[in-house]
């Protein structure tokens, strides 16, 4: 009989920046057990008598769903299946209920590719838990028994909607016509409901029966044209959408100019009034720069923003929150505002950062295009190159971090001279002339991530552009 660490060892499904992740292909059913008897018998295995089991709309999602809810059944705990729901939906009803859940996403990854995501009644697993998951020995039954999937169970999705339409003040988005680009979101039907309890106006577009892989941080020149003529066509006052799991956000003002993560982030931290920000080094400068905040700067993935939440609330900080340049938004800290309490999630979040953003403008009487204009004049860009080998990646990564020479050869021409480096993940360069340019593997596929901040868009743009160009080569 086969253990579990022994399955996990040769398998190519390994963890990454969030989750367990890898080809479709390669999780095969021993796989999916050993994964999740790990987590089930070594990280929670005394809270409770359910598992809360949550799925995106990936063709894959059900399968897996299924090789899990096996699992599950095999540890001695009931399925409870919360259906197709967004993360954060799963983790709050996870919180909610005392009890640990699975989500079945692979979030924005490619069609071929999907994941596991784990959370302990309190959360989201660390990283020190997925070592643990990783090294656990338990033995895996050569067969998997009953892998068939509940009725739905309603109230994490329910659970959800209430969040948000009990923190925000009634109608407060009464007057705002929003386009909802559905795609395959998660949250193509939550988030709708949601945005009418508060009272918007949501006309549907881009609903796809196909998979499409949303990534926030790097948006397709195809995306950004449809914002445009979305915005042109139907006169939105804003267009939203989430990645795969609804994690992630997707915003665009009135002119279908999708908005940074990492500035919805800072947005939504002055929203919520919070005190501390814990956010990834790739995200922008301008939350230091704009002096409202206690700011830590994290390695990129939940789990580390998670891990400095902690952190600074240990050390007698409130008003806690995180984001990540991809625009997920953590709240840490129980928050007040207008007589309405917000409990902690720390979780990534899509729908709380476009609520806030949205009433933000409302409450101003302004458009939403001119909510980020008091903010410093930083801009970042992101982008990545696809099947890009991990060890070229890190290659590469090696060769910038040991020698200014390979710096100067690669970026010289193009960004002068460089005068620092921070490798808390990756190579993040910093320039003479004020601009940064960070050279990252992905943690979640084999992709190298290039991310860019400059005093002007079409700057930042340009370089993220020109240094993939010539690392394409």
């Amino acid at each position: 009989m086969k253990t579990s660490n022994e399955v996990i060892a040769l398998s190519t499904i390994k963890f990454g920046t969030s989750g367990a992740r890898g080809l479709v292909t390669d999780m095969t059913v021993e796989v999916c057990f050993a994964y999740t008897l790990a987590f089930l018998q070594s990280i929670a295995p005394q809270t409770g008598s359910r598992v809360a089991v949550g799925m995106d709309l990936r063709p894959s999602s059900p399968g897996i769903a299924g090789l899990c809810a096996a699992a599950i059944r095999y540890a001695g705990f009931e399925v409870d299946f919360c259906g197709i729901l967004p993360t954060p939906a799963l983790a709050f009803y996870a919180q909610e209920q005392t009890i640990p859940a699975v989500m079945i996403t692979g979030s924005h990854i490619p069609f071929d590719r999907n994941g596991i995501k784990f959370y302990r009644s309190s959360g989201e697993i660390t990283k020190q838990d997925e070592v643990t998951i990783t090294e656990a020995k338990i033995i895996i039954p050569d067969v998997i028994g009953d892998d068939s999937l509940p009725e739905i169970n309603q109230s994490a999705y329910k659970c959800y909607v209430d969040r948000y339409v009990q923190f925000f003040p009634p109608q407060s988005l009464m007057g705002l016509r929003l386009g909802f680009y559905e795609h395959s979101s998660a949250a193509r039907e939550l988030l709708r409901e949601i945005l009418q309890a508060l009272g918007a106006e949501v006309i549907s577009i881009g609903r796809t029966d196909q998979f499409v892989p949303i990534d926030t941080e790097a948006v397709s020149e195809e995306d950004a044209a449809k914002a445009r003529q979305w915005a042109l066509h139907y006169n939105f006052d804003a267009i939203l959408s989430t990645d795969g799991d609804a994690d992630r956000p997707l915003l665009g003002d009135e002119q279908g100019q999708w908005f940074r993560g990492d500035i919805v982030g800072i947005l939504c931290a002055q929203y919520l009034g919070a005190k501390a920000v814990v956010t990834p080094v790739s995200s922008n400068t301008a939350l230091e720069l704009c002096q409202q905040f206690s700011v830590k700067r994290t390695r990129i993935g939940s789990p580390y923003v998670i891990a400095g939440m902690e952190a600074l609330i240990e050390q007698g900080h409130g008003s806690v929150v995180g984001f990540e340049a991809n625009g997920g938004f953590l709240v840490a800290t129980e928050l007040e505002k207008q007589g309405h309490s917000l409990k902690p999630l720390p979780t990534r979040d899509a729908v709380l950062p476009m609520l806030a953003l949205l009433v933000m403008a409302k409450d101003r009487v302004i458009k939403l295009s001119e909510l980020a204009k008091d903010l410093p004049a930083r801009y970042t860009a992101s982008d990545r190159l696809c099947s890009f080998a991990t060890e070229k990646s890190q290659l590469l990564l090696s060769t910038l971090a040991s020698s200014n020479v390979s710096v100067h050869d690669l970026l010289g021409d193009l960004c002068g001279a460089s005068i620092q480096q921070d490798q808390t993940d990756g190579v993040r360069l910093f320039f003479e002339n004020g601009e940064i340019v960070h050279f990252r593997a992905s943690g979640n596929a084999p992709e190298l991530r290039c991310y860019a901040e400059a005093d002007s868009q079409a700057r930042a743009d340009q370089l993220v552009r020109t240094c993939l160009s010539r690392l394409n080569k």
